[in-house]
């Protein structure tokens, strides 16, 4: 059962966007955007936001995908924006959060919406690792994929050879907080701290406000910080990673709003920020006013839980075979914060990867820094399938 929405927005989506709501998803009501209608001439493209973004992250790309012929939907994710059914607290079952339950989400979302297969599944940030998980799981209904700002490293290996005790799984990470907190300067991993139970409280009651933080946030990871000038990283080592932006190597005690407030842009910068208005930044804040920031975060807790990756070692092995696109800001430290990843996704994962496309201009939010370009992209390459 699908029902309209009208208010969303702050007026600055643009005519031709539809608000709405898809009921009874796999636990969810799933608010989303759409643009375009269903009949056989327009292929179904799925939009996958990522953190802390929302459905509405991509409302400069809707409606020109849409007027290339496409049957486009944004969902906001579970956890995210005006979807309900999930839980915002610090929870300790995580299940929910799986990835595997997360492609499921999207799985069921568009067979809710009549559809059998999906054009593309496309994805942004941690919604890249979403829409990795689908194109690797179910080649069968989603026949392309493109991620952004974030590479797909596939499926997690399973011990091998090892007849007697089981080797420990991917300690690096415990390993790498202790490094990072050693550095003559301590610093500590930022999904470290989403981990914790004080990351969201922390934001919500920052100093500054929930607006500030935002946009000190979006600023601080995109191409307006002049000292976004990233390179790959050589090593998954402390002394490497601390090379990173304090968005991503923090400071030790910092919080996450005392890391990007001490980068919070001039009046001049906001007033010329063309890609995030204040009217734009004032959906964020009343969305993530309404709901916090937990269900966003319990991402990173499941990301890092030992269930998780018990579940995606079923697929340990398997590549993407179905076409692939790859892009993402040239001034986007997340294409080389875990090092080596973007070479194993274009070498070892997607089989049939068709470009890396680094869009000048952008930082982390290549989709709203330059739509244009990222249109362009994602036209060309859909234009090219089958």
């Amino acid at each position: 059962m699908n029902s309209n929405t009208s208010d969303y927005g702050n007026n600055t989506i643009p005519a031709g966007i539809k608000s709405k709501i898809c009921r009874g998803i796999n636990g969810l009501d799933i608010h989303y955007l759409e643009s375009g209608n269903k009949n056989d001439n327009n292929p179904l493209v799925v939009l996958l936001h990522g953190f802390p973004e929302l459905s509405y992250s991509w409302r400069k790309i809707i409606l020109p995908l849409s007027k290339s012929g496409y049957h486009v939907v944004a969902p906001d994710q579970r956890g995210f924006g005006r979807t309900t059914g999930w839980d915002n607290a610090y929870v300790s079952d995580l299940s929910s959060y799986y990835q595997i339950n997360l492609v499921k989400d999207i799985l069921c979302f568009i067979s809710a919406l009549g559809y059998k297969r999906a054009k593309s599944v496309i994805g942004h940030d941690s919604g890249a690792g979403v829409a990795g998980w689908a194109s690797l799981i179910r080649p069968d209904i989603f026949e392309s994929v493109v991620m952004m700002s974030a590479p797909f490293a596939g499926p997690p290996a399973i011990p091998f050879d090892t007849q007697q005790e089981k080797m420990p799984l991917d300690t690096a990470f415990d390993t790498i907080s202790e490094e990072l907190a050693s550095l003559e300067r301590p610093r500590k991993h930022y999904q470290h701290y989403y981990r914790t139970s004080e990351a969201n409280s922390d934001i919500m009651k920052s100093n500054s406000g929930l607006s500030d933080f935002i946009r000190a946030y979006y600023h601080h990871k995109s191409a307006d910080w002049k000292e976004n000038t990233p390179f790959p990283l050589s090593a998954w080592t402390a002394d490497q990673l601390a090379q990173m932006p304090t968005y991503y190597i923090m400071d030790l005690n910092d919080t996450m709003p005392e890391a990007v407030g001490k980068h919070m842009p001039t009046l001049e910068e906001i007033n010329s920020c063309k890609w995030l208005t204040n009217e734009e930044l004032e959906v964020y804040t009343s969305e993530y006013g309404r709901t916090g920031f937990q269900g966003g975060l319990n991402w990173y807790r499941s990301g890092g839980s030992t269930g998780n990756r018990e579940k995606l070692e079923l697929f340990s092995g398997m590549q993407i075979n179905i076409p692939a696109m790859f892009i993402a800001g040239k001034q986007d430290w997340g294409i080389y914060q875990r090092p080596g990843a973007i070479d194993k996704m274009e070498n070892d994962i997607c089989t049939n990867m068709s470009e890396i496309n680094l869009v000048d201009g952008a930082g982390h939010w290549v989709q709203q820094e330059q739509p244009e370009s990222v249109v362009n992209l994602l036209t060309k390459f859909l234009g090219s399938l089958p």
